[in-house]
């Protein structure tokens, strides 16, 4: 869960460093007091999208830090350990700077890392519901997303998906090959002659290194001779031989040295110089057993480096690319030649059509048993919101196969007893609409694995007891999860388990952000405020004191 938020410089945040518990928690506070604000910092953190707008005026730059308590699964350690991102311990920090220029960076225990490894950790941390999320409820995509996580369906989604693309690939080789025939016919007889021309060339790098030494060796052969010949002449063939200067000077400077053992030193030197001089020159005269004038060798050579260069010319590479460009040619024929068989290719086509069919009926039959289940929940949850006598349900409409599945998913409403079921775009109002997604957001948080929820505003549109039902909702989904609600509803308020007061302040010409955490005096002039405006009466702070105690006897 989020242990601890620090900011500085963000929007009209000069610097707050933020503790968090358990439970469900409230931020309250006058509207534009920065209650979203510490969401959007809270977001950055966890890998959303910034630009320079967010960094506050006359700054260089905005900086957030979000520690959390590593989640107990371990999937989130494992990920962190494959990518060296792992402290140690169980807390992990996330850190994302923001300039005025719009850049940002971003670090994970302290490494850097990419906005993609920082979202893909944000995604087990914690779960944002925007203000507006109840409207992204009206589109397709979501409520199939939304049913496929209450089914636990996730692999069996990227199982079809996979067979789709692979049954796709299949079909549109079939179609090509069916209205290229003459094309792929002259293009596989033109590869078929490239193949066999590498491979008669056999080509191999490791031969084509060593060659290419020895070429050097032979075509330069003479010169070795002629130097190596001179060496040995000097240190030990000729009448100056180098090796039997040395030995006389060390005799001579050994006789010496019985005179004055000063000689010593030099005639050690000299010994040691006669002894590698001897060593070179038999070194010398192994290397010169070896080398030999070969011309037919040289010849042999010559002509296959030639071989390699006309093919390299001919094709426009290098000798080192002939490999790589022999295996796509191969690759490439074997598709083509394939292709030439029309049977085979329908055979594969429908091979994977039937992979597909069978993916998607299991697709399918989570999703029957996971509709079953989710519209009673999210049924049950209307009547308590104002909409007794209202039906959820979650319909699964036939369509042609796709990458989906072999279905449309579409949530449907009756808002009112002895209506039909219809799509929740066509059927719900403003406020239906909003009480409705967040029934379905508080039932599907429940299929997440994110230690952390939070609810920005997502009761906007409700009052009186239905705002009431929702605060007990959150509160009794913060006995498994940290919740974390901006509120504007009093109702809501008083069911939280602790409570900040996001508060403006003019500091020094500026308009900060302040936060106050509420002891219950304070939570009771808070939710007094909530409850009654500008003036706050005797009465009022005795109702928000019936409401904070009401709400601590039903928990």
């Amino acid at each position: 869960m989020l242990r601890r938020l620090s900011i500085r410089d963000f929007v009209i945040v000069d610097q707050l460093g933020l503790d968090f518990v358990a439970g469900f928690g409230a931020l309250t506070g006058e509207t534009g007091a920065g209650k979203s604000i510490l969401l959007d910092a809270l977001g950055l953190a966890l890998g959303e999208r910034a630009d320079a707008g967010v960094v506050r005026p006359g700054r260089d730059r905005a900086d957030i830090t979000a520690e959390f308590d590593l989640p107990p699964d371990g999937e989130l350690a494992a990920w962190l350990a494959g990518q060296e991102l792992d402290s140690g311990d169980d807390t992990l920090i996330l850190r994302r700077v923001v300039d005025s220029g719009g850049r940002s960076k971003a670090w994970m225990n302290g490494t850097p890392v990419t906005l993609a490894q920082l979202r893909t950790a944000g995604e087990w941390l914690a779960d944002i519901h925007g203000q507006h999320a109840h409207h992204a409820l009206l589109r397709a995509g979501i409520q199939r997303q939304l049913l496929d996580t209450h089914a636990g369906a996730g692999e069996r989604v990227l199982e079809v998906a996979a067979c789709w693309r692979e049954w796709q690939r299949l079909a549109d080789l079939r179609q090509a090959a069916e209205r290229d025939a003459a094309a792929f016919a002259r293009e596989r007889e033109l590869l078929g002659w490239q193949v066999r021309e590498l491979e008669e060339l056999a080509f191999d790098l490791g031969e084509w290194n060593e060659i290419n030494a020895e070429h050097g060796r032979l075509a330069h052969a003479a010169d070795l001779l002629s130097g190596v010949g001179e060496a040995l002449d000097r240190l030990g063939e000729g009448e100056q031989a180098i090796c039997s200067i040395l030995g006389h000077c060390a005799n001579r400077l050994s006789a010496l040295e019985a005179i004055d053992p000063a000689l010593a030193e030099a005639r050690e030197l000299i010994d040691a110089a006669a002894i590698q001089a001897d060593e070179a020159l038999h070194v010398l005269r192994r290397y010169q057993g070896r080398l030999d004038l070969d011309p037919e060798r040289l010849a042999g050579i010559e002509q296959r480096i030639g071989a390699v260069m006309d093919v390299v010319r001919k094709y426009r590479t290098t000798p080192e690319d002939l490999p790589t460009l022999a295996v796509e040619w191969r690759a490439r024929l074997d598709t083509l030649e394939a292709s030439a068989d029309p049977e085979r290719l329908a055979a594969a086509e429908a091979d994977a059509r039937a992979a597909f069919d069978a993916s998607a009926a299991r697709l399918s039959a989570a999703r029957r048993d996971a509709a079953a289940a989710l519209s009673p929940e999210i049924t049950e949850t209307m009547q308590s919101l104002a909409m007794v006598g209202g039906k959820f349900e979650v319909a699964l409409i036939p369509c042609d196969a796709s990458a989906h599945g072999v279905e449309n998913v579409e949530f449907q409403v009756a808002a009112n007893p002895g209506q039909v079921p219809r799509s929740l775009a066509k059927v719900a109002s403003g406020g239906e609409l909003s009480r409705i997604g967040l029934a379905i957001q508080v039932m599907t948080s429940c299929d997440s694995a994110t230690p952390t929820l939070i609810f920005d505003e997502v009761d906007v549109g409700i009052g009186g007891r239905v705002a009431e039902i929702v605060g007990q909702l959150l509160h009794r989904l913060g006995h498994d999860r940290q919740v974390l609600c901006v509120t504007h509803l009093p109702q809501v308020a008083a069911c939280a388990d602790w409570q900040w007061q996001i508060a403006k302040e003019i500091r020094d010409g500026q308009t900060l952000s302040v936060v106050t955490p509420l002891d219950k005096a304070a939570r009771v002039e808070e939710i007094a405020r909530m409850l009654g405006g500008v003036d706050i009466t005797d009465t009022t702070r005795r109702h928000a004191a019936e409401m904070l105690a009401g709400k601590t006897k039903t928990r």
